[in-house]
């Protein structure tokens, strides 16, 4: 039977919940945050272009090997400069051979030509964040995995305006990097203009990272204060619990007790939703609830939800569906959490 000590609402969640991300959460997100990597490392790529001679690619290669900057870091900051992401490099990737039949690209830098033979462009697949080594902080700080690649990538974003072809420089308009390499002036206003640009489009990664770190900090939590005799998983699933297409549904976290081991085990499914400004995320949620409540409550288990955030709160409705839709609802407080703990071991043991 369902017990109205852990089924509050979401007035009632507001009422104690923090609203705004709780300071260890944006601690901690910061430490893989990419924005901030990428301003920590701002002056070593405006170093690199400034000393850079624009005639010359390979003098830019050559500082770069000097420096240690890895050609993939660099690459990142050209992306986000140059406004050129991984959609846009995969349309150039598929469409290659049109715009490059013969490999290479011919472009113009103070009235000369010049010609530059690809070495891996095109690639076969797509060339996105994950292949170009750009997608997570912590690939970031690697060594450069293939540096031919990223230095062909680096050549197109640096000269494709200047390409001689007038479809080439058409499709690759945005790719001016070449404009400023070796300007002082030009190089510090441009990089430091387009930051505050940058720092907008990153600011949807760093929520993203905040997301996830607002999980595994509630994962961590929980696995300290309820102690070995329990199994605390980061997304994981339930045995047996499914949705209607007989996909297993997944739980931003999962628990049960380490002591049932070969006995029919109960577990509590832990959904996290914490949001500061509205978007669909809970929406979504919302939309599955029904059917997660109740193929789980058939398994004689057990679903949970942690719900907080402004944004969250301004969506009523849809939290109330996850609100109705469960066993127990708490706030993102460390005393919520405790009530949670209390939850989870009354009803597993």
């Amino acid at each position: 039977m369902n017990d109205d000590r852990y089924l509050r609402s979401i007035k009632d969640l507001e009422e104690v919940g923090s609203k705004w991300w709780p300071k260890e959460v944006r601690e901690e997100a910061m430490k893989v945050s990419i924005l901030q990597y990428l301003l920590d490392t701002q002056d070593d790529f405006i170093s690199v272009l400034k000393l850079s001679d624009k005639n010359d690619p390979n003098v830019i290669f050559g500082i770069m090997d000097a420096s240690k900057i890895e050609y993939h870091l660099f690459l990142k900051h050209l992306i986000l400069l140059t406004d050129v992401g991984s959609e846009p490099i995969q349309r150039f990737n598929a469409s290659f051979k049109e715009i490059f039949p013969d490999g290479k690209m011919s472009y113009n830098v103070a009235g000369k030509k010049r010609n530059y033979e690809f070495k891996k462009l095109p690639i076969k697949g797509k060339p996105n964040n994950k292949k170009m080594q750009i997608d997570e902080l912590e690939q970031l700080k690697q060594t450069c995995k293939d540096k031919e690649l990223s230095r062909d990538l680096i050549m197109l974003l640096t000269y494709g305006s200047a390409c001689v072809s007038a479809k080439a420089s058409a499709v690759l308009y945005k790719c001016n990097a070449h404009e400023y390499i070796g300007d002082k002036v030009k190089i510090e206003e441009y990089v430091r203009q387009n930051y505050i640009r940058v720092s907008r489009i990153v600011g949807g990664k760093t929520a993203n990272d905040l997301g996830n770190v607002a999980q595994s900090y509630a994962v961590k939590y929980l696995a300290e204060h309820l102690g070995e005799d329990y199994n605390v998983v980061n997304a994981g699933t339930i045995p047996g619990v499914r949705m209607d297409d007989d996909k297993d549904v997944t739980f931003d976290i999962v628990i049960d007790r380490k002591a049932d081991e070969g006995k029919f085990k109960k577990y509590v499914g832990v959904e996290v939703s914490f949001q500061e400004t509205s978007n669909s995320t809970i929406e979504r949620k919302a939309r599955e609830a029904r059917a997660r409540f109740q193929n789980t409550n058939n398994k004689r288990c057990y679903v949970a939800y942690i719900i907080d955030g402004a944004g969250n709160f301004s969506r009523t409705s849809a939290a109330t569906d996850l609100c109705n839709n469960s066993h127990c609802n708490v706030a993102y407080t460390h005393e919520e959490f405790d009530l949670l703990i209390e939850f989870i071991k009354e009803k597993i043991g």
